[in-house]
């Protein structure tokens, strides 16, 4: 396990701020022994807490265009269908996680294709389980469209607690699935918008694994083709429908 970039800045403060502390102590009470010990407990959590929220685990992803991954680490908190007004302009199954301090914050693309739409919002800071944390909140929204044209909408949302997103994609990046697009800091929640007709494959209070959990297989599209050679008999034309071509998954390590 390594620690994400995002966290070098972070865990280099915690590292000061503990030596100061512990050197203060040292200095001024040298024979409070019981109040060192404290610090020592308190300094130690707090280097570990810090520590195991800017880890970047290696995990092995399957990628596979007819499915959606999940984007996060955490806890499945909305699944409903509901209109999606900023982009899409049309009704979509909402499904969100969120992120709770211990998880790992790393966020991953739910599919591979072009990003057709990115846009920061500055906003409020509700927390993250409110219901208009996800319109009114400092948030990204993504927007990917897979080689068979199909889309899926995406947000970073920033909480109560969580008041930086960092994001690595803009506008015509060609991504792959479970690469990694963005960090958020400290907790919060991510939405993602399916076309209707997805089957979702988690249930609410579901927990999640970013880049390994299936969160809904896409539904199928079908794309018309050019007639194929009519039999002398027939007195109908018949129209050829070309089957959805489904790729095999293909493992790699992120």
């Amino acid at each position: 396990m390594t620690i994400h970039k995002e966290g070098y800045t972070s865990l280099a403060l915690c590292i000061l701020f503990i030596a100061i502390l512990n050197a203060v102590i040292q200095f001024y009470f040298p024979q409070a022994f019981a109040v060192k010990w404290i610090i020592y407990i308190l300094s130690f959590f707090l280097f570990v807490t810090i520590l195991q929220f800017f880890r970047s685990p290696s995990i092995s992803i399957d990628t596979d265009e007819t499915q959606v991954l999940c984007p996060a680490d955490g806890k499945v908190v909305v699944i409903e269908e509901t209109e999606e007004t900023e982009f899409l302009k049309e009704k979509r199954i909402q499904l969100s996680v969120f992120m709770s301090p211990v998880n790992v914050h790393i966020n991953r693309n739910p599919i591979s294709g072009v990003v057709k739409y990115f846009k920061y919002n500055p906003g409020k800071y509700l927390v993250a389980w409110h219901p208009k944390s996800s319109t009114e909140n400092e948030r990204t929204t993504i927007v990917i469209e897979n080689s068979a044209g199909v889309s899926v909408l995406f947000r970073q949302i920033a909480g109560a607690l969580a008041r930086r997103i960092v994001w690595y994609v803009k506008e015509g990046d060609v991504v792959e699935q479970g690469q990694q697009f963005g960090f958020i800091k400290f907790g919060s929640r991510v939405d993602v918008f399916l076309p209707l007709g997805s089957t979702v494959k988690v249930n609410i209070g579901d927990v999640v694994k970013g880049g390994k959990t299936v969160l809904a297989e896409l539904p199928e599209v079908v794309a018309p083709v050019k007639p194929e050679k009519i039999a002398e008999n027939t007195d109908a034309t018949e129209t050829a429908v070309a089957k959805p071509v489904r790729k095999k998954p293909v493992k790699k390590s992120v």
